[in-house]
């Protein structure tokens, strides 16, 4: 494996090296000899100082001197070596992740995974799968990260792009309003109407939120929405009472919030839990996942 320090530049003023070469010569430095950095790396004596001998023609200075016994740090090497045993540690972690990533299934969320659901799955997976672990990571983003390559699989509650990702509905979840607990007209109310919540301020992260303008399409009462940027500003701004909030009745397990209150919205349109995932890459365990979250949404209710 080569490394380039800078593909920007023209091919001919590229200074090209290798891993290897930065291994031989961490070695060397380190052991202080070539013949003890060999028995180290489990080579030749001549393969060390060869593959140390082409690092130094790339540099273009010498980075070890032969003394009589060993060798040492020029200048030039003593300055060489804390950047070549970062870029080494760096290299080690990224074998790692490579070597580990098949054992690691990320499932991503924006808002909220999958509410009451979210603990007996989690429990089931680590019962019935050894060979890859579940691993719940959040991201306020539109496709929980999936877009952006930050998990393999993602729990969303709105339609994807079909041309890029594929998904399956594994769930249906209640809509929920959430208010100030000391909110003058529903303090006391067990349920709340679509068009009573159009009465109100409505608070929504457009980004990855479930509430739009579509739900009052048609009803007389329309509601004036302000923006929040992701779960927690939306909850401080309903528990300072600037507004109030519809959501999937995950949000209520997953956040709840002294302050605010969740009460269900009796005519409220259920929201459709899907997981998705790239169209041309299909993760190791997604048939498994979509098996155990279908489960758990059909027997914890």
């Amino acid at each position: 494996m080569h490394l380039v320090q800078d593909s920007t530049l023209p091919y001919a003023q590229v200074m090209e090296w290798s891993l290897r070469e930065l291994r031989f010569f961490v070695a060397a430095a380190e052991e202080g000899s070539f013949t003890d950095a060999a028995a180290r790396l489990y080579v030749s004596q001549a393969a060390v100082s060869r593959t140390v001998a082409g690092l130094e023609r790339t540099v273009g200075d010498r980075l070890l001197r032969r003394v009589p016994r060993g060798c040492e740090l020029t200048s030039t090497g003593q300055q060489l070596l804390p950047h070549a045993r970062r870029v080494l540690s760096e290299a080690a972690r990224f074998t790692e992740f490579l070597t580990s990533r098949h054992g690691t299934l990320r499932l991503g969320y924006a808002w909220a995974a999958l509410g009451r659901h979210t603990a007996p799955l989690q429990r089931a997976w680590a019962k019935e799968h050894e060979a890859i672990e579940l691993e719940l990571v959040r991201h306020n983003l539109p496709s929980a990260g999936l877009a952006e390559g930050l998990c393999d699989v993602a729990v969303v509650r709105r339609p994807v792009d079909e041309k890029r990702f594929e998904s399956i509905v594994v769930g249906l979840e209640r809509r929920l309003v959430a208010f100030a607990s000391d909110d003058a007209q529903w303090s006391r109310r067990r349920q709340v109407s679509m068009t009573e919540i159009g009465d109100r301020v409505v608070i929504i992260d457009p980004r990855v939120g479930t509430t739009n303008s579509q739900l009052w399409l048609g009803d007389d009462h329309q509601p004036q929405f302000i923006e929040a940027s992701d779960v927690d500003g939306w909850l401080d701004a309903i528990a300072a009472g600037r507004g109030v909030g519809t959501t999937a009745e995950a949000t209520a397990h997953h956040h709840p919030r002294p302050g605010v209150t969740y009460r269900p919205i009796k005519d409220g349109p259920r929201i459709a839990v899907r997981l998705a995932w790239w169209r041309d890459d299909p993760p190791a365990g997604l048939n498994d996942l979509i098996s155990a979250v279908t489960t758990v949404y059909a027997t914890e209710r």
